[in-house]
């Protein structure tokens, strides 16, 4: 990691991630972490994954998430922190009319930067199947849809 400060309103080597609709800038990468802000636009979220290799977190800042986390129901408002032991499914939804901006950070940093490249500007519309194909590949394994 090289020390220093990453600025407001940017990311280590300027980098801005399109993530299908969401916005994720990183702020810090090693090899034991990584921090990333993001901005989830009203109407999106992450469905239900696991991360085998990682523990997550979210701080949120502005905005209110819902989420499942091993089959409950919950929420996070600002302030709040979301921790998201690995190994544990969990899904984050923005149900408001908002925006949601949100820290992220995963801890070791394993394959997640590498996932975040492969999966940006892939497209207005992704195949599915892909988006979970290539998160697999990744350590992140995305739970199939539960029956109505």
């Amino acid at each position: 990691m090289i020390p220093g400060v990453t600025k407001s309103n940017t990311g280590i080597e300027e980098i801005s991630w399109n993530i299908l609709g969401q916005t994720y800038v990183p702020k810090q990468k090693s090899e034991n972490s990584m921090a990333w802000h993001a901005t989830l636009p009203k109407g999106t979220f992450v469905p239900p994954h696991i991360h085998p290799t990682q523990d997550e977190f979210i701080y949120v800042l502005e905005g209110r998430f819902d989420v499942l986390l091993n089959g409950v129901e919950t929420y996070a408002e600002p302030g709040d922190l979301i921790r998201l032991p690995k190994g544990i499914p969990h899904g984050i939804y923005n149900k408001t009319d908002q925006s949601i901006k949100c820290l992220f950070w995963v801890a070791p940093t394993r394959k997640l930067f590498d996932l975040f490249w492969a999966l940006h500007n892939l497209g207005p519309e992704p195949n599915p199947a892909d988006v979970v194909a290539i998160s697999a590949k990744h350590e992140v394994d995305f739970l199939p849809p539960e029956e109505a």
